[in-house]
């Protein structure tokens, strides 16, 4: 008796994302970055200043994971702490001049990688592709 596949949808959903996420591991360790350590890069090249916090919520990674990250950017000197003037509590994260010039370097790169990965969609198939996940993620 043959079965069939009820989440096909589900599945190839998980393996796109997969060869997605390995493809750009593959591209990030071309500049010894982790895509978690771009992840953080790419937060704070798009929005400037931010807490740990709001990075860690941005990119979902947990405050523990986050810290790790920072240090490690911050050993690389891509990265500074900046203590708020305002709340001694508060410590913002910014790029350093260093960081900038990175980013500046690999964001051409990587949004011609990401925009190769959807390349072969019409306007369409896009926009029916972003209404129906976006409709799987408010069911969620």
């Amino acid at each position: 008796m043959e079965r069939k596949c009820t989440n096909q949808p589900f599945l190839l959903l998980m393996q796109t994302s997969k060869a997605i996420q390995e493809r750009l591991r593959d591209e990030m360790s071309k500049f010894n970055l982790s895509i978690t350590e771009f992840s953080v890069l790419e937060a704070l090249f798009y929005q400037g200043k931010q807490t740990i916090q709001q990075i860690g919520n941005r990119i979902l990674i947990s405050s523990g994971s986050m810290t790790y990250v920072i240090d490690k950017l911050e050993q690389k000197g891509i990265i500074k702490r900046n203590d708020c003037r305002e709340d001694r509590r508060v410590i913002h994260i910014t790029l350093t001049a260093d960081g900038m010039n990175m980013m500046e370097n690999i964001m051409p790169k990587y949004q011609e990688l990401v925009d190769s990965f959807f390349g072969n969609l019409t306007d369409d198939e896009s926009e029916l592709l972003v209404n129906a996940l976006k409709k799987v993620n408010n069911k969620i």
